[in-house]
């Protein structure tokens, strides 16, 4: 479903919406009773599909590990894809932010519901990422020539975020809402552009320096980007 903007969602994905028989929507825990962020892109980009939306359950809070509570989740969602097509689907599309092959809920999803449909056929629709948006909002490049781009959850902790900036020489850190901190701790003094986003490709997206958000923390839409200071054109080729 791309970042956010509903005019970044792809005409194929669009073309999907329209020819599923039921659309899931993941539903966590800070959506409360609302719709969440894939929901609101389809009734901005894809309103006819709105009829056939169904929001199924995506347990966020817990950031590593398994519990019993996302592992229900994931049965709930799971099982309601299964009952889409004892109903008679003949496709069910769940609509994911960003890309579904990127830090995805899908994969979840996927993995119970082909291991009751073994011979299920699934497509992957490529999604605009968050780096990309980001990257594209602050008008800096992610690679250029031979740079390394590495893509790094902050959830990996202190050492290994360390270790990547170390070797990468454009690094984009997801998740790193609440080790906001963290992360600013270890980019900062490093001879690079740093650029903190927040909802990114809203109209209220928030592109901060790292003196705007020291000693703070994110929401859960927030990436940083790490990217080096070019200092000549085609410098890195």
């Amino acid at each position: 479903m791309g970042p956010g903007d509903p005019e970044l969602l792809t005409l194929k994905a669009v073309r999907a919406l329209r020819a599923a028989d039921a659309v899931l929507v993941p539903m966590t825990e800070s959506c409360g009773d609302g719709p969440g962020r894939a929901e609101q892109i389809i009734a901005a980009a894809c309103p006819e599909a709105m009829a056939k939306v169904q929001r199924v359950p995506f347990s966020m809070q817990q950031r590593r590990g398994l519990s019993a509570k996302r592992l229900a989740s994931w049965q709930a969602s799971a099982d309601a894809a299964l009952a889409a097509f004892a109903a008679g689907a003949g496709s069910v599309a769940l609509a994911t932010v960003g890309d579904p092959a990127v830090y995805s809920t899908f994969s979840y999803l996927r993995g119970y519901v082909t291991a009751a449909l073994p011979d299920l056929v699934v497509d992957l629709i490529p999604g605009i990422t968050a780096m990309q948006a980001l990257a594209a909002a602050a008008t800096v490049p992610l690679v250029e020539g031979r740079e390394i781009l590495a893509l790094v959850p902050a959830t990996v902790g202190e050492q290994r975020l360390r270790e990547v900036l170390d070797v990468a020489d454009s690094v984009t850190i997801y998740k790193a809402g609440r080790a906001l901190p963290m992360v600013v701790e270890q980019v900062r003094g490093r001879d690079r552009q740093v650029i903190v986003g927040t909802d990114v490709s809203l109209p209220h997206q928030r592109l901060a320096s790292l003196d705007e958000v020291a000693g703070t923390t994110a929401p859960y839409f927030s990436a940083v980007l790490s990217a080096p200071r070019r200092t000549s054109t085609g410098g890195s080729l």
